[in-house]
């Protein structure tokens, strides 16, 4: 059985600097799909006055 100290292996380092660089919040594809959401809305309202 292995102990339960967890110690750190040099590959983390590579593995925490990797994912520093690819995990970001993707907050531009958020907000354009708001924006999709909310121009499609109006749209819709606009054309369903007429």
């Amino acid at each position: 059985m292995k102990p339960m100290i967890w110690h750190p292996e040099p590959k983390d380092q590579k593995v925490n600097q990797y994912l520093d660089n690819i995990n970001h919040e993707p907050w531009l594809a958020i907000l354009g799909a708001i924006l999709l959401i909310v121009c499609s809305f109006t749209l819709l309202v606009l054309l369903g006055t007429f």
